[in-house]
């Protein structure tokens, strides 16, 4: 998905919000999105247009929270509950971003499975089999790392 697509995508979802934000609003959000996950747009994978979705989302709430932060309780009674809903779906959308980080972290790692464990280096002795011969300093002997070592 393109960041165009992502931004059409994004008015299509908020709605009656849209008339609150500008298109700039929805670029930031992309912008932002982008920068927080780590990925460039064009993004593939269905877990990748996810994520970047639900967070471009979380900007631009985050707009509307930090431009209703300036109206106080007395103007009208319903502007503190716009507030506090506001904070509520973004504690709610951080708390969701932070158990899919916990859940794929290969993911928002860009590394393989095997990449985001520990490194086992054998000792590296070895002794001939047959004769029982040390035969650790041979040119030909290579140090196994596991996992994902390729020994050729």
């Amino acid at each position: 998905m393109t960041q165009t697509e992502m931004e059409e995508k994004l008015e299509e979802e908020v709605k009656g919000l849209s008339t609150y934000l500008e298109g700039d609003d929805y670029t930031n959000a992309c912008n932002d999105a982008a920068r927080e996950t780590d990925w460039a747009f064009p993004v593939t994978t269905n877990f990748k247009v996810h994520w970047m979705k639900e967070r471009a989302k979380r900007a631009l709430f985050f707009y509307l929270y930090s431009e209703s932060a300036h109206k106080f309780k007395y103007e009208q009674i319903n502007l503190q509950h716009r507030f506090d809903h506001y904070d509520k779906i973004l504690k709610k959308m951080d708390e969701d971003f932070a158990v899919a980080i916990e859940a794929n972290p290969d993911q928002f790692a860009n590394a393989e499975p095997y990449e985001l464990f520990g490194t086992k280096a054998d000792a590296g002795f070895q002794y001939d089999p047959i004769t029982g011969k040390d035969t650790t300093y041979n040119e030909a002997n290579k140090v196994v790392f596991t996992p994902g070592g390729d020994l050729d």
